[in-house]
């Protein structure tokens, strides 16, 4: 059966982008074709300056609204990075493969970097690596399909080739992935500044749908999104980003066509209300079991608990014949009390 992985980072609130991009895949195809494992890759939120109380507080967020898009633990395995160490084990060893030149040409490194210094921080070593340990993730489960957004591809490709190298070094070991990518919506962008995505580390969020927004909330961002010169609505990605992306919104909600949109609407605010009540629509049941979920923490940890095992069982294997590839030496058993006698 096709073994797919995904992953997402508490880094903030999760947004409508996470939700049509990605997660609604998941939940809605990913999880019923395929072997699927869902992951709260914690430890990628470390590579920025943070306050652990609030990654681990939305690390459980994060886990709860996978749940609450549709993920189905009886169905698909969700987990915690941190809980399951043969993610960090394997990393070790792919960074022995990977070069100094490939990770500097990541370009979320090249804009996480720049804008880190311009505040007039220092970058850590682990933004540069992070890319690695992302293909560590993917790698150690022997992973057929990798569905990301558009802005991930360039890091499932680098594990491919990681991949690819490694096997043609040491013999081979990993299954060589492929990225799937949805076809509407796979990129939201910010509605305040449509030449860039709806990102969660947002740090104004009046760009940003959050999944928890109240409706209110909602349909304000969206009422005051940006637009563009003149008053047709037209969608073009170069030369309406702003209507672009709303059409995109709207055809993600609704299962429509943003081409074919465009030509049912005359005015921009007609646009912007029906993607705003849109909007409201496809989370108002996500939001509802969020709450469900909430009240019973106890599930949650449960679900957690038992998919870190189960992806323990899964990696293990894969992790100790990439160690025995490499070189290194099995770790010495201890004697049993019959053979000591």
């Amino acid at each position: 059966m096709t073994r797919v992985f995904s992953g997402v980072q508490p880094t903030g609130h999760l947004t409508l982008g996470n939700y049509l991009g990605a997660m609604r895949r998941w939940a809605e195809v990913d999880q019923y074709r395929a072997d699927s494992l869902f992951c709260v890759v914690d430890l990628h939120a470390l590579t920025m300056d943070h306050d652990p109380a609030r990654v681990r507080r939305l690390s459980r967020q994060t886990a709860t609204l996978l749940l609450a898009a549709g993920l189905d633990p009886d169905v698909c395995t969700v987990f915690l990075q941190s809980h399951v160490d043969e993610h960090a084990r394997l990393s070790y060893l792919l960074e022995c493969v990977a070069t100094d030149g490939e990770m500097r040409r990541m370009i979320q490194y090249k804009e996480k970097a720049a804008k880190e210094q311009e505040r007039g921080g220092s970058v850590r070593l682990s933004l540069l690596t992070y890319p690695v340990l992302m293909a560590a993730d993917i790698l150690a489960y022997g992973t057929d399909e990798v569905p990301v957004g558009e802005d991930q591809a360039q890091h499932v490709e680098l594990t491919r080739d990681l991949a690819v190298r490694f096997n043609q070094r040491y013999g081979h070991t990993f299954v060589v992935p492929r990225t799937t990518l949805p076809q509407v919506a796979a990129r939201v962008m910010n509605l305040q500044d449509p030449t860039r995505k709806m990102g969660k580390s947002d740090d104004s969020g009046t760009g940003v749908v959050y999944l928890l927004d109240e409706p209110d909330a909602v349909r304000k961002k969206v009422m005051r999104a940006v637009t563009d010169s003149g008053r047709e609505v037209a969608y073009d990605r170069e030369e309406r980003p702003g209507i672009a992306n709303l059409l995109d919104i709207l055809a993600a909600c609704t299962g429509g066509n943003p081409e074919s949109l465009a030509g049912v609407y005359d005015s921009y605010g007609s646009l912007k209300k029906d993607t705003a009540e849109a909007v409201v629509e496809v989370l108002r049941p996500l939001r509802a079991r969020h709450r469900e979920l909430c009240a019973d923490p106890a599930y949650v940890e449960g679900v957690l608990r038992d998919g870190a095992k189960k992806a323990r069982a899964l990696a293990r294997p894969m992790v100790d014949t990439a160690y025995r590839a490499i070189g290194l030496l099995p770790p010495v058993a201890e004697p049993s009390l019959s053979a000591a006698r």
